[in-house]
């Protein structure tokens, strides 16, 4: 399931790299099975890569607006 931007935006910055990191590392797990044929359900990787810019796009968002209040 495809994370929405209101539920981005309620993770804290730790929680966003953390999930960031189990993102890259499921898409890498799938882009190995798909390589090796398998993958029966490749739009996974399009959520999965989309769900990663979600993810660093806030966090980004985030540290800018740390910076502009500190």
């Amino acid at each position: 399931m495809a994370l929405k931007a209101k539920e981005v935006a309620e993770f804290s910055l730790v929680e966003i790299e953390k999930r960031v990191r189990e993102l890259r590392q499921e898409l890498l797990e799938l882009r190995l099975q798909k390589k090796t044929g398998q993958l029966e359900h490749t739009h996974m990787l399009k959520e999965l890569r989309r769900d990663v810019a979600r993810l660093e796009t806030s966090a980004t968002a985030k540290r800018r607006q740390e910076s502009l209040s500190a």
